[in-house]
């Protein structure tokens, strides 16, 4: 443990699942330990750090502080605890403040679940993580999940007892970034992961009892790989059966590595049709398993491809095949609406309101069905 670190204050990382937009946030670690992957840019230019188990315990002490204080201004018998709380705000430092509104927040939520950032908390020493979350439980009884990120080369190399231990401690769900688990694709995005570790990673995480939440990213292989992308991935999904499959459509923001390939001609980006193409041939062949399957992120084209398998599998691959066999222009202006945040989901094509807010988008930002994919992926970058 690194103790020659001076305390600075309360602190949170830059993201967390959608999922746990609830969520008290945790910083256990800074950054990524790999942040080499080409589509990637969260972490670009920073460096990774382990944060002391100490200052991790104090941030826990300053939001249970902040919680009691809460609690009590709520109670005031004079009806002035809203006022108490913004006096004593004022001569917060900070770092402070930002522990009191997240506390607030949290307070508000329920105060039911925590994530533990940034990108792996896993990469801890086992005994310091089980630290932590034991911590966590005494100081939160009322807690009912603890969450983290984590990378399947990092679980890969824990052994099951220690993934049994963590359990026990209290971390009861984690979220695996697969991908893909085509190797073409994992090792030209420079993932530093193949298939076989993706599904020895995942097995462990199920078999210590923890929830399991796997990402696909449908468009990572681009056009040569496409294929490849969906049928590995899903080949990877059925042998662990993961609880959770969130689907995160892929998206090129410039400044990233996966961009600059795209400049030498080296990765060919799928269009919203070929992504849906992909994403069809991906749920076809998820056979044999109990998933539940989340499109929980703006970057997706479809909302309502969500389900849990096999039961809602037909309905989901049924609005993708609605989607390909529409007549352009309609799939044009589903395409709009949806990127202009106008429809969540397909059936939203048979509101005439939207229907007709979704044409004035269509004229106002002038696409066409020339332009129209290279529009899609302009506004899906800003999303990242």
């Amino acid at each position: 443990m690194n103790t020659s670190e001076n305390y600075k204050g309360f602190e949170q990382g830059p993201i967390r699942p959608p999922s746990e937009a609830s969520s008290l946030k945790l910083r256990v670690t800074r950054n990524c330990p790999w942040n080499q992957c080409k589509f990637c840019r969260l972490y670009e230019g920073e460096t990774f750090s382990i944060r002391p188990t100490q200052h991790i315990i104090k941030d826990i002490d300053i939001i249970n502080q902040h919680i009691q204080n809460i609690k009590n201004a709520m109670q005031a018998p004079d009806g002035n605890g809203q006022q108490k709380l913004l006096t004593q705000q004022a001569t917060m430092s900070i770092s402070d403040k930002m522990a009191f509104h997240a506390a607030l927040k949290w307070f508000r939520c329920g105060m039911n679940s925590i994530f533990l950032q940034d990108a792996n908390t896993m990469v801890l020493k086992s005994q310091d993580l089980i630290e932590i979350l034991e911590y966590i439980r005494r100081v939160f009884p009322q807690v009912n999940r603890i969450t983290s990120y984590a990378r399947s080369h990092t679980i890969a190399r824990k052994s099951d007892e220690e993934m049994a231990k963590i359990a026990k401690a209290g971390l009861n769900r984690i979220h695996i970034g697969m991908e893909s688990a085509a190797n073409e694709v994992l090792d030209f995005i420079n993932k530093r992961v193949d298939k076989n570790t993706h599904i020895v990673a995942g097995l462990k995480v199920k078999q210590a009892g923890i929830e399991l939440s796997e990402y696909y990213m449908p468009g990572l292989g681009g056009e040569e790989f496409t294929k490849e992308n969906a049928l590995e991935t899903a080949d990877a999904m059925n042998q662990i059966n993961p609880d959770f499959i969130r689907i995160r459509t892929l998206a090129i923001p410039h400044e990233t590595k996966l961009y600059k390939e795209v400049q030498k001609g080296n990765f060919t980006p799928l269009g919203d049709i070929q992504m849906a193409q992909e994403l069809k041939l991906f749920l076809e062949n998820l056979n044999g398993i109990k998933s539940t399957v989340e499109s929980d992120h703006i970057v997706n084209l479809f909302q309502d491809v969500d389900g849990k398998l096999p039961n809602k599998k037909d309905n989901m691959t049924n609005i993708i095949s609605n989607f390909l066999t529409m007549e352009p222009e309609k799939q044009m202006l589903y395409m709009v609406g949806r990127r202009c945040g106008i429809f969540s989901k397909l059936t939203d094509l048979d509101d005439p309101h939207l229907n007709s807010e979704a044409m004035q988008a269509v004229i106002g930002h002038n696409v066409t069905l020339t332009n129209v994919e290279k529009w899609s992926a302009a506004i899906v970058r800003q999303y990242i």
